[in-house]
């Protein structure tokens, strides 16, 4: 795994290999760095953005927000494995000014009432995980989040989640069995 662009362009992260923690491609990664840097479709850059970088994993997808230009990504994730990669890669980069590293559970972060407001989201949850809809919620009732903001989220082509009411719908990409939703809260 590599970071594809920016000031920390061509370095290496380390990862997980493990059933729990499913690294995001670096393809994928790419084309969703495409779509956010160029697409009509999104308002949202990551040049000086908060990121909220959920089910963060070894950070792949945060890390190359900072590498392009990111204000603060704040990562969450509840796997011990993960966690420990993840700061073995802020350390790597040193990044860690730029990082927040919270180890926890999804709903126990956002359920502290944070005053942050976040540009760009990110969620990739596992696959048959569907209490993240719960966590969207949660997020738009807190209001989490800017006026031109954007949801990033990673699920299997397959999976048929309604977000009718919550989210609007922007983009939707797949590439092989992965589908990305870019979207923002109605």
């Amino acid at each position: 795994m590599r970071i594809i662009s920016g000031k920390y362009k061509g370095r290496n992260l380390n990862f997980v290999s493990s059933k729990i923690t499913r690294p995001l491609k670096d393809s994928v990664r790419e084309n969703i760095f495409n779509i956010l840097e160029h697409s009509n479709k999104i308002d949202s850059k990551i040049i000086n953005s908060e990121i909220l970088d959920l089910y963060s994993g070894t950070g792949s997808f945060g890390i190359e927000c900072i590498s392009r230009g990111a204000k603060k990504v704040t990562f969450v994730e509840k796997d011990e494995n993960a966690i420990s990669i993840l700061k073995k890669n802020l350390d790597k980069l040193s990044i860690n000014k730029k990082a927040l590293v919270v180890e926890n559970e999804i709903e126990g972060f956002l359920r502290k009432k944070i005053r942050n407001k976040f540009d760009i989201f990110f969620f990739d949850p596992p696959f048959n995980d569907k209490s993240f809809l719960e966590n969207l919620k949660v997020i738009k009732s807190f209001k989490n989040y800017q006026s031109k903001h954007i949801l990033i989220i990673h699920r299997e082509k397959t999976s048929a989640e309604n977000f009718d009411n919550l989210l609007k719908i922007h983009l939707k990409k797949e590439y092989g069995r992965s589908m990305i939703l870019f979207a923002s809260f109605i």
